[in-house]
C-alpha cells in the first residue's frame, strides 16, 4: 500500500510529494523542482538515501 501526501519541499519550498510505502517500510520525499530526494526507514527513521542540491553536508 502507498499513500502520497502533498507537502512543501524542505529544500526549496516548492510543491513536493511524500510517499509512504508500507510494503517496504520506507518514506520517500521528492521534489521535481530542485531534485530533492530523501528516503528513510519508516520503522527506525534512519536515512537510507539522500540528495539535496544546494545543501552542504557538515563532516
Amino acid at each position: 500500500m502507498q499513500i502520497v501526501q502533498q507537502i512543501c519541499c524542505p529544500n526549496c519550498g516548492s510543491k513536493a510529494e511524500r510517499h509512504y510505502i508500507s510494503d517496504s517500510q520506507i518514506t520517500r520525499t521528492q521534489c521535481p523542482t530542485c531534485d530533492y530526494l530523501m528516503i528513510t526507514c519508516t520503522r527506525t527513521a534512519r536515512v537510507i538515501e539522500a540528495y539535496a542540491p544546494g545543501i552542504h553536508a557538515k563532516m
